[in-house]
């Protein structure tokens, strides 16, 4: 691998960028080049690694719960109350094993409620509504991988 330049301004406002977000990492690629960004589960300082590029596999779109019917995937992204994944990694609906989820279909919601979280790298980030509305879909299961701006949720 070539050698890896450092741009640490830019690193700073990658982690700028978590804060203000309140996303738990950022994860960028440009050809041979990786860098992610995350902010530790426990206070404490943000943490930097560099890895090579990953592939990413993809497989079979998940089924959403019984009675959420899922429009056509390419309608998916574009509908106004799509709730995406910000980042690559395993979704769970509820806080532990065990615990109720956070949210059903039916339920109202408020901006910045938490939805699910996803876990990345053994870091555990909270999905929030972006916005007040009632959840019409979950189309995740629990503990399945999700990919980057794939939509888990709709709420209208």
């Amino acid at each position: 691998m070539a050698k890896f330049e450092m741009d640490t301004d830019f690193i700073r406002k990658l982690a700028a960028i978590l804060e203000e977000t309140d996303l738990g990492e950022i994860e960028l690629a440009d050809g041979e080049r990786k860098i992610r960004v995350a902010r530790a589960t426990v206070a404490g300082p943000a943490q930097f690694t560099m890895a090579p590029p990953m592939v990413a596999q993809t497989g079979p779109a998940m089924a959403g719960p019984a009675g959420a019917v899922a429009p056509a995937s390419g309608d998916l992204g574009k509908h106004p109350g799509a709730v995406k994944s910000p980042m690559v990694g395993t979704a769970y609906l509820s806080p532990e094993p065990g615990k109720p989820v956070f949210v059903h279909v039916g339920d109202k919601v408020t901006a910045g409620q938490t939805l699910l979280i996803i876990e990345a790298m053994k870091t555990f980030n909270p999905i929030k509504a972006p916005k007040a509305g009632v959840v019409t879909q979950v189309l995740v299961e629990n503990a399945r991988p999700v990919e980057f701006a794939e939509v888990l949720m709709i709420i209208e």
